[in-house]
């Protein structure tokens, strides 16, 4: 009788959550304020006093770098900090007002890097894939 509770199942679920995760909040946050630098500098939030630029810049490491490194594998609890980060000024500084419908989608990232902050990437990654080839 095969069982739920296999190593297997568990790679593969982390594999799922950390590729799932990284992709939605590369392509729905990162990439954007990427490729319309300019357009986001006027618009960005500066709850810190920080400047624009930097402000912006650190969003974009956080919302570009960091789900590649996630996706691969590789520094992965440490590339969820920069995003529960972003996920949390989002929610608690700049946007204090929002209801939880309204911050449905970065609550759930929340929760969803969290977890990945504390579970780790699981047994397929890319440092893995390269350890058991040698």
């Amino acid at each position: 009788m095969p069982t739920f509770d296999s190593p297997r199942l568990t790679a593969f679920g982390l594999l799922f959550m950390r590729i799932a995760a990284a992709v939605l909040l590369l392509l729905i946050h990162g990439l954007p304020k990427l490729l319309n630098w300019s357009t986001e500098l006027q618009h960005i939030e500066d709850p810190f006093g920080l400047g624009a630029t930097l402000t912006l810049g650190l969003a974009v490491f956080a919302e570009v770098l960091c789900p590649i490194l996630l996706i691969l594998g590789v520094f992965a609890r440490l590339a969820c900090l920069p995003v529960l980060a972003v996920l949390l000024v989002a929610l608690v500084v700049v946007h204090p007002d929002w209801s939880l419908e309204q911050g449905q989608f970065a609550w759930l990232l929340l929760v969803l890097f969290g977890g990945l902050a504390l579970t780790g990437p699981g047994a397929w990654t890319l440092a893995g894939v390269l350890a058991r080839r040698r």
